[in-house]
This record gives structure tokens, sequence and C-alpha cells, in this order.
């Protein structure tokens, strides 16, 4: 993502430095499965499962970097079953058809 953040590798290696646990789980809340990918290497073996957050469709990759670190790209959404992405399915229809706020 495009904005003025704190690196996130810097940021949990500045986390982990503090933590003393043997379970060890990172939800990571970004917008593409390429960042997802690149955190979930880097804490390969630093951490016990890692998994991405924010896209609204599980990716259904779940599989283990290593003997230590199980990593899945997206949970998916947490919301309204009968929607769109969360919000109600007839506003986001008509968001689409007339390409206007809702």
């Amino acid at each position: 993502m495009q904005q003025l953040s704190d690196c996130p590798f810097k940021t949990i290696d500045a986390i982990l430095d503090t933590i003393s646990a043997d379970i060890i789980i990172v939800d990571f809340h970004a917008e593409t499965t390429s960042e997802k990918q690149a955190l979930g290497w880097y804490l390969k073996d630093k951490v016990t499962l890692f998994y991405g957050t924010h896209t609204h469709v599980q990716t259904n990759d779940c599989r283990l970097l290593s003997n230590k670190t199980g990593y899945l790209t997206d949970l998916g959404m947490c919301g309204a079953f009968d929607s769109v992405i969360g919000m109600d399915k007839d506003i986001s229809i008509n968001k689409f058809i007339t390409q206007l706020p809702e």
C-alpha cells in the first residue's frame, strides 16, 4: 500500500525483540497477497503462525513454511454472509450499475 507508514518488516522485528513466548501468531492486515507472502517468508522460523487479512476472500493456500511456521495468505472476511464484502448487496450492485457513490 502506498500510505506513509512504518515499515512492517522493521516494525515486526522491533516487536519480536520484546516478546518471549513459545507461540507467536501474527495477523498482517495488508492490501496485496504479495505483501503478505513476502512478510510471511521473512518471518519463517521467527513466528508460529502468520496469516493475512483484508482481501475479503480466503486464499485457501494454508501451508507450512517450515516445521515451525504455519502460513495462510488471507483468512477471508468475517462479516455478513448475505452481502458483498460486508456491504448490503443491493447497494453494492447499484454502485456498479450507476457508477455513483451510495
